[in-house]
């Protein structure tokens, strides 16, 4: 049993509440055994039988829940620094995809790349992710675009879940885009996801769930129902990108068929937040990649206002988002989003969960939940915010387990 104390203010994240419900308790006390959290709550009222517990000390240092980055494209061979000058000088996202950039640039250098190569380059951003006090990463697959390499994609992700600590969410994202091969025969590649691809990483449990870009230039609504539909029938759960670059209806197909989140959402319309808010289906926020590539953030107080959770994650990806900086993506929707450091916590805290079907065990610190904790070097969430630094994270748990010290927790 562990026992991690002098801590200024823990952000326990209650289960239930509004955007801003964070939980916050002074002069607190958390304890942890064998990965599962006991009490959360004021130091002055810890149960007697507690006191016996191996003791941390948080030196006066404010607690929050492990982080969760709900929406990253971590497997990719690569990089495209190269675009980023580009857009600098004026080309659109479009134009460098027309131009044989974007993803399909990304799909060959994939396409090319070993699986070990992959998980080697993955699991240095896990790493430092993990410094940052993320403990759990939603990851796509979707730079294959053929059997073999989403299935690559989605086996670099197996590997790593058993080589490093940060848990892993695997998606399928095999409907990305339309590859250069199948360019004229988008009905036979749409085929090919729905009648191989989905079913057998279904079966070999390989991915949580399923997503499918929705947007001018990828999917139409068609498509991703079918795609969805299929991903359903087959036991996975569904999400859906959504009206990044235009208002094409994703953000209402997330809400009729049921999706646990929608995500990018700059566009949608005032119809599909309200049918978002009936549904239940959690809105993803990614302002990095509305920073990169120059475009609208995504109104978050419209959509809290109408009643959706919103989450907030990175969309870490090597072209419109080639940062897995989670904090950094809170100061930004905090800034062009018009949402308290409050409201952002639990964005990538309890929301997030939500986002990646999780809300049963993580994105809190409450008893039965997962001991998954990350001190940061601030009295609270504001002044954490607020003072933006490289890195204010000093110490990461993961299931009861440090993964990450740079403050001699340990000694």
């Amino acid at each position: 049993m562990k026992r991690l104390d002098n801590i200024s203010t823990l952000y326990c994240l209650p289960a239930d509440g509004g955007q801003d419900a964070v939980g916050a308790i002074d002069d607190a006390a958390l304890v942890w055994e064998e990965g599962t959290i006991l009490y959360a709550g004021p130091a002055a009222t810890l149960p007697r039988e507690m006191n016996a517990a191996e003791r941390l000390d948080a030196g006066g240092r404010c607690v929050i829940p492990g982080l969760i980055d709900c929406h990253t494209h971590l497997c990719f061979g690569g990089w495209r620094g190269d675009e980023f000058a580009m857009r600098l000088e004026g080309a659109s996202y479009q134009d460098i995809q027309a131009a044989g950039g974007g993803i399909t640039s990304t799909v060959r250098k994939t396409r090319e790349s070993s699986m070990d190569a992959l998980v080697d380059k993955a699991a240095l951003a896990l790493n430092e992710m993990a410094r940052l006090g993320v403990t759990t990463v939603e990851a796509k697959s979707g730079y294959g675009l053929n059997i073999d390499d989403e299935i690559k994609q989605l086996e670099v992700y197996r590997e790593l879940g058993q080589r490093q600590p940060v848990e892993l969410v695997p998606t399928c994202l095999g409907a990305h885009l339309i590859p250069p091969e199948y360019r004229e025969q988008r009905a036979d590649y749409v085929e090919l996801l729905c009648e191989r691809l989905i079913p057998e990483v279904a079966e070999r449990g390989l991915a949580r769930f399923c997503d499918v870009f929705i947007e001018e230039g990828a999917f139409d609504l068609q498509e991703g129902r079918r795609i969805l539909g299929a991903a359903r029938t087959h036991g996975l759960g569904l999400k859906i990108h959504a009206d990044q670059l235009s208002s094409g209806g994703g953000a209402g197909l997330a809400a009729e068929l049921g999706a646990v989140s929608a995500e990018h959402l700059e566009y949608a319309s005032d119809d599909d937040i309200a049918a978002m808010a009936r549904a239940g289906t959690v809105a993803v926020s990614l302002p990095l990649a509305s920073l990169y590539l120059r475009e609208a953030y995504l109104p978050a107080r419209k959509w809290i206002d109408a009643g959706v959770d919103v989450a907030v994650a990175t969309d870490f990806n090597p072209g419109s988002a080639p940062s897995y900086h989670l904090p950094l993506a809170l100061l930004l929707a905090c800034i062009n989003q018009g949402m308290s450091p409050a409201e952002v916590l639990r964005a990538a805290t309890r929301i997030a969960a939500r986002a990646v079907g999780l809300e049963a065990s993580h994105g809190s610190l409450q008893a039965g939940y997962q001991a998954d904790i990350a001190i940061i070097d601030a009295p609270d969430i504001n002044h954490w915010l607020y003072h933006f630094r490289a890195n204010a994270c000093v110490a990461t748990i993961k299931g009861g387990r440090i993964i990450h010290d740079s403050m001699g927790l340990m000694s």
